[in-house]
């Protein structure tokens, strides 16, 4: 079954895309917890961000460190929160989240939910 992730990779469902590189993808996620809540997912399809091999691993993580950068300079945030939870969606993924509290990184909070015209704001944002 091809989950959402899928979808985005393969081009069927539209995407607020940040970056890209032959290996990964990172955009806004559209029911963010936090304004510039943002999705980092191999393009490989993995379910568990563990079971990537040591080389892929490393290289999702450089290539979130580079993302973050981007999110620190448009958002006044402490820091870019860093979270890998895995249960939402069969895929690997990380979230990167503005933080300026631990509590903008609670998951069981409701998350917000915002029209297209707002997150593209948010990404003209980050990538200006």
């Amino acid at each position: 079954m091809s989950t959402i992730f899928k979808k985005i990779i393969d081009g069927e469902l539209p995407c607020f895309l940040i970056h890209e590189d032959k290996n990964f993808m990172a955009f806004l996620d559209v029911n963010p917890l936090v304004d510039g809540h943002t999705l980092i997912i191999p393009k490989m399809e993995v379910d568990y961000i563990f079971d990537l091999d040591d080389d892929l691993l490393a290289a999702m993580m450089i290539f979130a460190k580079k993302v973050s950068n981007m999110l620190k300079q448009t958002f006044d945030c402490k820091k870019i929160g860093v979270a890998v939870v895995g249960l939402e969606i069969a895929h690997a993924h990380i979230h990167l989240l503005p933080i300026n509290s631990i509590h903008d990184m609670n998951f069981e909070k409701e998350k917000k939910s915002f029209n297209p015209d707002y997150l593209k704001n948010v990404l003209d944002r980050i990538l200006n």
